[in-house]
């Protein structure tokens, strides 16, 4: 079922945002998923063959960072679809769901690496030095031309979260380029689940950035840059305005915020110079565009749209 066309049209003197995002380059998440697909299958072969947790870690990674960018890719997609009848607001949320999924499935990754490598520490195994130096090397390669596709898109949180991924990806094929170099010259061969664990550690505070960013997208939480007790101190500052109750604001899509509220004023007729007022100080201050507000007269119960 469509919607008639005017019950989502923005006329003027409305919000900018349009609820869909067409401006997401979907060219960008397509490419880094190419090339990570392209090494994924030779890396987890030859970590399984080379017996490498450093290698087979990072191997992981790679098939985590392309599922997780296969998933921001149709996220991105879903994004750019325009509200329907069922979704008003559109489907930019669907980015902050896909960056929060994705957020799980690398600390998943992370509690297993570290088990394995608390394991292999009481068990140390032989690995195949040579074999992981090499294979870790084109693998740093290939994460570093991925990382960089990914951040020309420094916007989305979706594809933020994604780049987590490649990043952690790329302290592993570090990890496992020096593992493979200290057992193939040395022997030792702890410092393989050694430096898988130090990388885990560090990828769990990027992933824990991820998560609470995107947790607190999906519980509609305020958005991170703007105060919300000085927001409603300035807008009882604005003159015409008595106070200001039931005051909400919220995402509707990482980086677009919108308000609605209830404002009481003193005279109904001053309500249009007071609304304009709001709304020039709510962009210009707190970068707001999408604002809806319920005037009352103060003291009253009658109301104005």
């Amino acid at each position: 079922m469509n919607a008639p066309s005017h019950l989502h049209a923005h006329l003027k003197g409305d919000a900018k945002y349009r609820h869909q995002r067409p401006d997401r380059s979907l060219s960008i998440l397509a490419w880094a998923l190419g090339l990570t697909l392209l090494f994924a299958g030779v890396e987890v072969a030859a970590g399984f063959a080379s017996n490498s947790l450093a290698l087979i870690s990072d191997a992981g990674h790679m098939v985590t960072d392309a599922a997780s960018l296969g998933l921001a890719l149709f996220a991105q997609l879903i994004a750019r679809r325009p509200p329907s009848p069922r979704y008003s607001f559109g489907f930019g949320r669907a980015e902050a769901l896909a960056a929060f999924v994705n957020g799980l499935v690398m600390l998943m990754v992370v509690g297993w690496i570290v088990f394995e490598a608390v394991h292999r520490f009481a068990q140390p195994q032989a690995v195949a030095g040579g074999t992981v130096f090499i294979v870790a090397a084109i693998g740093l390669c290939v994460n570093i031309a991925v990382a960089w596709v990914l951040s020309k898109d420094r916007d989305s949180l979706n594809t933020r979260a994604a780049l987590v991924h490649v990043l952690g990806d790329m302290l592993g094929s570090v990890a496992a380029l020096i593992a493979g170099a200290v057992i193939y010259y040395t022997g030792w061969m702890r410092i393989d689940p050694l430096l898988s664990l130090v990388v885990s550690l560090l990828l769990l505070k990027s992933t824990y950035g991820i998560l609470r960013e995107s947790g607190h997208h999906l519980m509609e939480g305020v958005p991170e840059h703007i105060d919300y007790m000085q927001l409603g101190a300035d807008l009882e500052d604005v003159d015409g305005v008595v106070s200001v109750h039931d005051l909400h604001v919220w995402d509707m899509a990482p980086g677009e915020p919108a308000l609605i509220g209830h404002v009481e004023v003193s005279e109904l007729e001053h309500w249009p110079r007071v609304l304009k007022a709001v709304r020039a100080m709510l962009l210009a201050k707190h970068g707001i565009d999408h604002v809806t507000l319920q005037a009352e007269v103060a003291g009253r119960q009658g109301r104005a749209g």
